[in-house]
């Protein structure tokens, strides 16, 4: 069944959202706050940024040297990617970093930094994530490969059985795949069904771009490494995987956490293509937050741990979604729907891991 043919019933309880939507802009309006990002977030993405390319500047300059700085570097490279990818790539893609969409279109283009392609991401995250979280056969998130097994309506093999103990390995290949061929073979198959990539632009394009991208990613991140650091060429590629298997640990493990838990729903559409819930329901239904009142570590994973807040207002900045969080909390209470939320991340891994076994079953 294609995107077109679900839909979402104006039903159950539709007041909830006109009501949220409400009082979230009457939130902006008498702070006289703009909901897209502020200086806060500029802090952050200048932190983030440097925290990525300062490490790999001391090692080609030469200031760094020793084979346990080297790699020291590279995993603090990972950790600034992943960094990267969180607080100031998705903002820009989500059109959210600035109020001047020049300037967010110029900054999505921050995901080529991850080995990324922007008109593949946006068409996942925002359209098929976004639009219809955790429906099997639309969202690619919960769809990876046969190996794991993210919903309960999806084929199940003897191996997911042990899926709970190697998913965490699958896991640190997350921005490895974008780097090679995800980009590629995803591409390849929304040019088969058809859909629409950043404004229309042919397909022909979209792949002249992904290979000069790819091209000159790889030139950045491990040709120039390769011919400059005073280390044999194995431990360059090493740690070059190293710095993935890091950025991919942290992005995968902050949004699978969000998502495929024990109290997520996995709805399916009738055989009319209709959904149970309205789209507001739903993003609750299928959407969990965690650490809460952890502010170093919202501030470090772009308020990513408030999930239900940017699943319900994917067009507000994550810097304010802390502040609306006792709204959207508040008006699921008055109308007696769920507000998952996990007190800590560790919990959060831990539910995770316990749902990733149930799946396995």
């Amino acid at each position: 069944m294609s995107t077109h043919q679900i839909k979402y019933p104006n039903k159950n309880k539709p007041d909830f959202i006109n009501e949220l939507r409400h009082q979230v802009k009457e939130y902006f309006e008498t702070n006289n706050i703009s909901k897209y990002g502020n200086s806060t977030l500029v802090m952050k993405s200048i932190f983030m940024i440097l925290l990525y390319f300062m490490p790999y500047a001391l090692m080609l300059s030469g200031v760094v040297s020793s084979l346990p700085g080297i790699l020291l570097c590279w995993i603090v490279m990972g950790i600034g990617m992943s960094g990267v990818g969180m607080v100031l790539m998705h903002d820009a893609n989500h059109r959210t970093f600035s109020k001047s969409q020049q300037i967010n279109r110029f900054l999505s283009k921050s995901l080529y930094l991850l080995g990324g392609f922007p008109p593949n991401w946006r068409q996942q995250h925002n359209i098929l994530h976004h639009g219809f979280t955790n429906v099997d056969g639309q969202d690619e998130d919960i769809n990876p490969a046969g190996v794991l097994r993210f919903s309960p309506h999806g084929p199940l093999f003897k191996i997911h059985r042990f899926q709970q103990w190697y998913a965490w390995f699958f896991y640190c290949l997350m921005t490895l795949s974008w780097a090679t061929l995800k980009d590629f073979n995803q591409l390849n198959r929304y040019r088969k069904m058809e859909v629409k990539l950043n404004n229309g632009h042919k397909y022909n394009q979209l792949l002249v771009d992904l290979i000069l991208t790819k091209t000159l990613y790889y030139l950045i991140f491990l040709i120039i490494p390769l011919i400059v650091l005073p280390v044999s060429w194995y431990w360059t590629v090493t740690f070059f995987f190293a710095m993935h298997f890091v950025s991919g640990l942290i992005l995968s493990t902050i949004f699978q956490t969000a998502h495929v838990m024990p109290t997520s729903a996995y709805p399916l559409p009738d055989e009319n293509g209709n959904l149970e819930n309205n789209w507001a329901i739903h993003q609750l239904m299928t959407t969990s937050n965690y650490a809460p009142k952890s502010k170093i570590f919202s501030w470090m994973i772009g308020g990513l741990n408030f999930q239900v807040e940017h699943h319900l207002f994917p067009n507000i900045s994550h810097v304010h979604y802390k502040n609306i969080s006792n709204l959207v909390k508040s008006a699921a209470q008055k109308y007696e729907l769920p507000y998952h939320v996990q007190r800590n991340f560790f919990i959060a891994l831990y539910s995770h891991f316990k749902m990733l076994k149930v799946l396995g079953r």
